[in-house]
């Protein structure tokens, strides 16, 4: 399996972004899916997760600001971010939620978004 995330980079703070994450060599469709994120110095976090069949779940930190959702048909899943503050500094990964704090894929490159003025 192959997760491939893009779409970050430089945005000033009160700005937004979309992240993709395209999925490949996986039953897609009927996986739950997550975006993390592991700003510098910090442990990596999920802060978004939907299920298979589109129930949404995210981290107080975001809530209001984030948006998860899939394309099953593209495997392809997306996370909307607005009102971006310079916390949200990270580099953004995808993965597969499993159990209470596991994950069922190897990480790949994520993608970095800089929130800075």
């Amino acid at each position: 399996v192959q997760l491939q995330a893009s779409g970050g980079g430089l945005v000033q703070p009160g700005g937004s972004l979309r992240l993709s994450c395209v999925v490949s060599g996986s039953i897609f469709s009927i996986r739950d899916m997550g975006w993390y994120r592991q700003a510098p110095g910090k442990q990596r976090e999920l802060v978004a997760s939907i299920t298979s069949v589109g129930s949404t779940n995210y981290v107080d930190s975001v809530k209001g600001r984030f948006t998860i959702s899939r394309d099953n048909a593209k495997n392809t899943m997306y996370l909307q971010m607005s009102s971006l503050k310079p916390d949200d500094t990270a580099v953004y990964y995808c993965n597969a939620p499993y159990g209470s704090s596991g994950y069922r894929y190897s990480w790949g490159q994520g993608t970095l978004v800089t929130v800075s003025s």
